[in-house]
């Protein structure tokens, strides 16, 4: 019996399941590579958003309106979670921080969805390759159960094992990077998310003397002065 030694007369001899295992290795790589550029540092906090916060923070009193429009022109996870803050200022303080807290949890499901397929490849490939095998020692063993009398029997029993085993040997190559790349990857999400939360906890004693003042909608911010923020509304208590 010919041995089998090409890459490609391997595929071919691990039987119709090598193709989707092939389809989840396409999978990891396409998900890896565009979760490579997305995750890249100016996705969670911008240099020119972080230099444009400590101008402002040099320049005078903490000015919501300023901050508001600074984050609005550099889109990010921490533009988005400095304006649900700003949006909900004059509330209580753990109110403020519960908003922080949900715009966290959108922007990291957001970033997740993309890592999940990785996630998937790397349980499902193992999976296959051992249905493969399961399939390919089942055929091995009825094979040699029905061979010729005087034939080799060991021989061919030992062949086709070897061939059952190819469909689990590429699921592991398939599953062992997409476990590596998808580690990586939630170390950078939770690295970027650290960064953030460094500088959100450096704005949000800022806000505690807005508590309890009335709230700015994010119309405000936007237009209204930073003393018109602080103005309680007329005719009501926080």
């Amino acid at each position: 019996m010919k041995t089998v030694q090409t890459l490609w007369e391997l595929f071919l001899a691990g039987g119709f399941l090598m193709w989707p295992i092939v389809a989840m290795s396409v999978v990891v790589v396409a998900f890896g590579i565009e979760r490579a550029w997305a995750l890249r540092r100016s996705r969670f906090v911008p240099r020119p958003l972080t230099t444009a916060l400590a101008s402002l923070s040099s320049d005078g009193p903490f000015d919501p309106r300023r901050v508001y429009r600074t984050c609005a022109a550099h889109p990010s996870v921490l533009t988005d979670v400095i304006k649900a803050m700003l949006e909900k200022i004059g509330r209580p303080l753990p109110e403020i921080e519960h908003a922080v807290e949900a715009a966290k949890e959108r922007e990291a499901y957001r970033i997740y969805a993309y890592i999940r397929p990785i996630s998937q490849a790397m349980s499902v490939t193992p999976l296959l390759g051992l249905l493969g095998t399961v399939q390919g020692m089942f055929l091995a063993f009825y094979t040699t159960a029905n061979l010729e009398a005087g034939a080799d029997r060991a021989t061919e029993l030992a062949q086709g094992i070897y061939v059952a085993l190819i469909t689990t040997f590429a699921g592991l190559c398939v599953a062992i990077p997409a476990s590596i790349l998808a580690h990586f990857l939630e170390g950078r999400i939770l690295a970027g998310f650290r960064r953030v939360d460094t500088i959100v906890a450096g704005i949000l004693p800022h806000l505690e003397r807005y508590e309890n003042k009335g709230r700015a909608t994010a119309v405000q911010l936007a237009a209204d002065p930073p003393a018109a923020v602080a103005k309680p509304a007329a005719g009501k208590t926080a």
